[in-house]
């Protein structure tokens, strides 16, 4: 007998509920150059399930997700693949009674990776306000291949045996050729995606340097997608080298210019990742008074990323965190 996993399936995997949506969006290269605030009042709705791009700290879209809270989005859920420090970002918005997050499939989240455990984010997912399915990394990533894909399922070789399983929502097949037990992780299509990306044109065609991890499936699945970037580069620039890009203009409904957008987090061959500025969220998430005023100065204080920026240091500390990142000088 074939098992069930018994986690929830929190979006309709059903290739041709996407397709009609993609049919009606528009594709002609039109300037969507905007700043985050308006992407984000645009673009991200309460109740949406949103997907977030790079890989722990690194290449987060952090000025898109500080938005995101700040504008008290509500009820949101959430592809926690590979999530450290955006995942940290989104769990700030629970609190004093409001409630970004409402549902997560969760991969990797709460973790910090070697920083150690975000307190707020224990806090939430203990208390279980939070939705949860879970999965692996990998599960997750060939989630969004399948709805890049067009197709409703993958087939996978992973979870077997594991307790992982039991909390998802796969299923275990028979291979049609083998006869063999796989399992069916089913297509995952965010209604709204927030990318951060080296550069791109007007129309959002996206060049990335370094690992991409599942970005390029990410924009494909996606319904709508935010891009952020280091760097707004003409099309002719772009054509120029037509094999750097990677995300096309057809996936992307806004373009941000946002220099240092993955600040905390690392942007590959940029700047390195604020240590001490992520040690210093994570230590006043353990007291909720330090933690509040520490948002209000940090996010809801701030109309906008760069200011953000300069509560942090500014272009002195970006200085010192690109100097890291290079290998150079006294860094």
């Amino acid at each position: 007998m074939n098992r069930s996993g018994n986690g929830p399936l929190f979006m309709n995997p059903d290739p041709d509920e996407a397709r009609a949506f993609f049919r009606n969006k528009k594709v002609a290269l039109t300037d969507k150059v905007m700043s985050v605030k308006e992407a984000v009042s645009r673009f991200v709705n309460d109740g949406d399930y949103l997907g977030s791009g790079g890989f722990g700290t690194n290449r987060i879209a952090t000025a898109a997700l500080h938005e995101i809270v700040r504008q008290k989005k509500c009820d949101v859920g959430f592809a926690g693949h590979t999530t450290t420090h955006d995942f940290q970002i989104l769990a700030a918005g629970n609190r004093g009674g409001e409630k970004v997050l409402a549902r997560v499939d969760a991969a990797y989240i709460v973790g910090l990776e070697a920083r150690g455990l975000s307190p707020q984010a224990r806090r939430i997912m203990q208390s279980g306000e939070v939705d949860v399915c879970e999965w692996t990394n990998y599960a997750l990533a060939c989630r969004l291949q399948a709805a890049a894909m067009g197709v409703s399922f993958l087939p996978v070789r992973s979870m077997f045996g594991t307790d992982t399983f039991e909390h998802s929502a796969a299923k275990e097949i028979d291979c049609p050729f083998t006869g063999q037990k796989v399992m069916a992780v089913p297509a995952l299509s965010p209604d709204v995606s927030v990318i951060h990306v080296h550069e791109s044109d007007c129309y959002g065609n996206c060049r990335i340097y370094g690992i991409t991890m599942a970005d390029l499936e990410l924009a494909r699945a996606s319904k709508r997608v935010i891009v952020t970037a280091e760097k707004i580069v003409t099309t002719d620039a772009i054509r120029e080298r037509p094999y750097d890009t990677v995300i096309p203009s057809f996936c992307v409904d806004a373009v941000c210019d946002v220099p240092f957008g993955s600040y905390p987090g690392n942007m590959p061959g940029e700047y390195f990742s604020d240590e001490d500025h992520l040690k210093v969220w994570m230590a006043v998430e353990a007291d909720e008074a330090q933690y509040d005023a520490f948002l209000e100065k940090h996010i809801y204080g701030v109309s906008h990323f760069s200011e953000y920026l300069t509560r942090c240091g500014g272009e002195e500390r970006i200085a010192i965190l690109r100097a890291q990142e290079l290998n150079v000088g006294d860094a």
